[in-house]
Order: C-alpha cells, then structure tokens, then sequence
C-alpha cells in the first residue's frame, strides 16, 4: 500500500515538473500569479549554477577528486581501470567559464523562442511556464558539453564575452538602482506630505548617512589606494567620480530642476554617489598593480605599506576577497529584484518592457484535486517580455562568470590568471555612465517639456 502510494506521489511530481510553473510551487505561493512564479523558477536555476560554479572553484576541490579512484587523471587507480577525466577542467577557474557557458547559452536560447510572445495563447509560452523537467535536461546537456570544448583559445575568447555581457548587466543595475532610488524618495515624501512628518526625518537621515560613508570612502581610498608618486590613474578615477558626484548633487536641487522633476532630491543623489564609490573600488581592486592594489587582509591586519606585498606561487589564484563577496552578493539582490519586482511600477515597466498587471490582486483557485493553483494572469497578455527577462538572465550568467573569477584574464599555457586593466575601465566607464544616466533623468524633462516621464 505504502509503495503504491509512493507511486503515485511520484507520478503527481512528475506531471508538475513536465506541467506549468503554478504546479510546481502551488503549495509554497498558492495565490502567487504564475508569471511571477516562472521567473522565480529560473532565478532558481541561475542560482544553481552559480552554487555548482563556486563548489567547483572552492580551494582544494583538485586535491579531494584526486583521492577518488580511478576518476581523475594522475590520482588514484584502481588496477585494470584507467583513468578517464581531466580534473584541471572540471575545477577553478575552467569550470566556471564552462558552467557559465552553458547558462549562457540556454538564457540565450529562450530569450531568441519567446521573442514577440504576447499571451499564454501563444504556443511558446506553454514551454516557457512548463516543462521544468526537459528545461533542466537541456540545461545539464549543455553543461555536459561545454566541459568537452577544447582549451585552445576558448578561454581567451568567452573573457572578452564576458566583459562585454558584464558591462551590459551592470548598467541593466544602474537603471534598476535609479528607478529604486527615485520609488523610494516618491514613496516617502507621499507619506510625508499625509501627515507623517517623521518620514522626513527618515529622509534626512539617510541622505546624511549615504554622503557621510562616500566621503569617508574618498578619504580611505586615497589613504590605501594612492601613493604620492604613483597610481596616477586611481587619483583621477577616485578625483573624477567626486567631482560628477558633486555636480549631480547639486543639478538635483536646482531650482529649474524641481520644478520640471519635483520627485528629484538629495537622496537619490546619494544613493548614486554611494554606489558610485562602490564601483570606484571594485574597479581599484582589480589594478594588476599590487602596489595601488592592496589586499583588503593586509588593510585589515595594518600591514605597513612600506612592506612588499605578498606574491601567490606560479600558478596559484586567489579565488576569494572581499569585492568578489560583495559583487557576488550584489549580483544576487539585483537578479532577484529584477525577476520579482512588481509590475505596477511605471518606470521598472519601461526597462523590463512590461504591462501594467492587470490580475497582480487575483487569488489562488482551488483544482478539481482541492490543491490550491496559482492564476494565470497573462491570457490577455504578458505581465513582463519574456524575451528581455531571459536576455537578462544571460547577461547575469557572464556576470557572475567574471565576479567569481574577480575579473582575471585566463592564460591557457601557464593555468595562471592575473588581473587586467580591461575590467578596471569596465566598471569606471560603467560608473561614469551611471552618473550619465541619472543626469539625464534630472535634465530630460527641461530638455524635452512635451514628453512625460512621470
């Protein structure tokens, strides 16, 4: 009785891995919009790729599969059998260029099906809400085979990919980090202006406390990340990025500016400056020059500057520091803020080239079995393009590739990977073009009275 019961349990899981996104969750979000579901449901599958990929670089990972016998190539034996598999592939940094590819390539995949899917009605969008069980033997068939893709110049090529696709995944953070600075200031000066007037002590309070940690962080940058006759080029990175800083500020307050954009003020300004300075470091840590580059160990345990760093041995990496940590934690909250945000956000619906949600307040309904199944909201139409969500998601996949590899370059003959200056103008200019961005949101509305951009 109890295996067939089992039997059935298992078949029941069988038809919601091969059936809708709804069926899967039902019984964690029963009143959850299957829309909101599906991109929860491939979130899931990027962050499984990004735990496979840190496993694989963890230190010492070579040594523990070459106690395995017969499995890795010069470890362990066992007699008659040869050993197969070339462990130097499926772990450091190798691994996570091949595991990154094949998410890569199966966002890509999806993201070039469902161009132009309008509804549910579409065919297309029954694979893209269903089908978990197939979606996932693609996903582990692509895997398979990147592992099987000669070194050759694989490496050097996919690292320009990834810098290209990372450039593009942090300015899709830029905007969203914009947008959420801009909700938050709308939220709370609405609230203010009701009655609560603790709201703008709030407001004041964080403004203070965002400029308060970006001045400090110029002061410690150019305290452990200049010297006085060198690092000439983190002097005007740290001089440059203060300066827009400050001008963008002070554009923000203007009086014009108000009056044309009265959301804009101080705390988005700070929020930008803030994270302006974030980028500032995570491209200083990435000089191939240890001198401007000290490691944050050696900030943390007061290593007097004047004594030489430590050098790694040939061919040794270090796979983790603190940037890497924050970049990786980073790239989570904006992957996820991206795949779950609301849709009844005006502006987040124009990046995401999304719809207002027309059913976001719909129940759970109850099925012919008394399980609870999640709404289809998107019969009339899609809540969110399905194509740019998945286009995203690709671009993630490159940018979790460089954050865990902390932006080396790959050098495929001697297996030793150094930083370059390539990702170092990778995240100023992307710095510079946020601040860019967010000067366009103050002045557009002078430069251009007709349009709305409420």
């Amino acid at each position: 009785m109890g295996a067939c019961m089992a039997l059935c349990s298992l078949a029941s899981c069988a038809s919601c891995l091969c059936g809708s996104a709804p069926c899967l969750l039902c019984g964690c979000c029963p009143s959850s919009n299957s829309s909101t579901i599906t991109r929860l449901v491939f979130s899931f599958f990027l962050l499984l790729g990004t735990l496979v990929s840190i496993i694989m670089i963890l230190p010492g990972m070579e040594t523990e599969l070459q106690k395995i016998p017969g499995f890795c190539q010069g470890g362990t034996s066992i007699p008659g059998l040869e050993n197969q598999v070339n462990c130097d592939v499926i772990v450091g940094y190798k691994s996570v260029y091949r595991m990154c590819f094949a998410m890569a390539c199966f966002f890509f995949f999806f993201s070039v099906l469902m161009i132009r899917v309008r509804s549910s009605k579409d065919p297309r969008a029954a694979f893209q809400n269903g089908f978990w069980f197939f979606k996932f033997l693609i996903l582990i068939g692509i895997t398979v085979g990147a592992f099987f893709i000669p070194d050759g110049t694989f490496h050097n090529v996919w690292f320009y990919f990834g810098i290209v696709g990372s450039f593009m995944f942090i300015l899709i953070q830029l905007i969203l980090l914009i947008d959420f600075a801009h909700s938050w200031n709308e939220i709370w000066v609405r609230n203010a202006e009701e009655g609560g007037k603790g709201w703008y002590a709030g407001l004041l309070i964080f403004t203070v406390l965002h400029y308060a940690l970006s001045f400090a962080a110029v002061v410690l940058f150019y305290v452990y990340y200049t010297k006085p006759d060198d690092c000439t080029e983190h002097k005007v990175f740290i001089s440059l990025n203060l300066i827009f800083s400050i001008v963008v500020s002070v554009i923000s307050i203007l009086p014009k500016v108000q009056d044309s954009s009265p959301q804009s003020g101080l705390l988005q300004s700070s929020i930008i400056t803030l994270y302006t300075m974030y980028v500032t470091w995570s491209a200083m840590t990435n000089n191939p020059n240890r001198e401007c580059n000290p490691s944050l160990l050696s900030l943390v345990s007061n290593v007097s500057a004047t004594e030489p760093l430590p050098t790694s041995a040939p061919g040794q990496v270090q796979w983790w520091d603190a940037q890497g940590i924050v970049g990786l934690v980073i790239f989570l909250f904006c992957t996820l803020y991206a795949s779950i945000r609301s849709s009844s956000n005006a502006q987040v619906n124009k990046l995401m080239q999304t719809e207002e949600g027309r059913d976001s307040g719909a129940k759970g309904e109850v099925g012919e079995d008394g399980l609870m199944r999640a709404v289809d909201n998107e019969e009339e139409a899609v809540t969110y393009n399905y194509s740019f969500f998945h286009f995203h998601l690709c671009l993630a996949s490159l940018y979790i590739m460089m954050t865990l590899t902390n932006w080396y370059s790959p050098d495929t003959k001697t297996h030793v990977m150094q930083s370059s200056m390539p990702a170092v103008w990778v995240k100023i200019c992307s710095s510079w073009l946020g601040l860019g961005l967010y000067l366009w949101t103050l002045i557009a509305p002078l430069i251009l009275p007709d349009r709305d951009f409420s």
